[in-house]
């Protein structure tokens, strides 16, 4: 698979200058689908996760890939989630435009899941729009061997908000299992919009790609 048609761009932000890469599928457009990397990993690569996305043109959706300003900037570690919020709520509103439609689904890997969590509702005065869904990639829930530092509220953010989201969580990620996913998630909030899909691995994109590929796609089918 390779999409259509791919247009990189640049967005200023006040953290700096964040690059988008907008691949849109041959024909009608079901969908757009806007995803932002982890903390980690080396500049300018995307994990196979991110990567296999991209399939998803193949079904009609727009996907959007966003690099944060520090890795565009060409630093190795990611600055403070607040930073990230800012620079994502600045992208989001200049690449979601005409011809892009809903549904919108908004989503990364591990921090970058975190970013769309934070951001999902929108803004009241409307200049961030609510998404429609969130999908994340390995999400976070805390880090390795510190389970009482966790970040339930994150993911519990678009389902306080009745936003349907899909997490895609290795079974055996130091950063949080699905089974403590789950649990973290349940005793913060209804979490009724929840779709939990454990797949083999830790954190690192999973060794069975095409399940990720093959839940991902059906997601999203359901979505619109």
């Amino acid at each position: 698979m390779s999409p259509r048609e791919v247009t990189w761009t640049s967005v200023d932000t006040s953290e700096g200058e964040a690059r988008v890469g907008v691949h849109l599928p041959e024909g009608a457009l079901r969908g757009t689908l806007i995803l932002g990397h982890g903390a980690g990993g080396p500049l300018g690569s995307w994990p196979r996760d991110l990567q296999s996305a991209l399939t998803a043109t193949d079904h009609g959706w727009a996907v959007v890939l966003v690099e944060q300003p520090w890795r565009v900037a060409g630093r190795k570690v990611a600055t403070r989630p607040p930073t990230l919020d800012t620079a994502w709520r600045a992208v989001v509103p200049a690449v979601f435009r005409d011809p892009l439609p809903r549904p919108l689904v908004v989503g990364g890997r591990s921090a970058g899941a975190r970013v769309a969590c934070r951001t999902s509702p929108g803004d009241p005065e409307g200049s961030m729009p609510r998404a429609d869904a969130v999908l994340c990639l390995a999400f976070p829930l805390h880090p390795p061997g510190r389970p009482d530092r966790s970040r339930a509220a994150e993911l519990a953010v678009p389902l306080a908000a009745g936003i349907p989201t899909l997490v895609v969580q290795g079974s055996a990620d130091p950063f949080g299992s699905p089974a403590e996913v789950r649990e973290a998630v349940t005793a913060e909030t209804d979490a009724s919009t929840l779709e939990l899909v454990e797949v083999p691995g830790n954190h690192s994109p999973s060794r069975d790609q095409a399940l990720v590929t093959r839940t991902v796609l059906a997601w999203l089918d359901r979505l619109g």
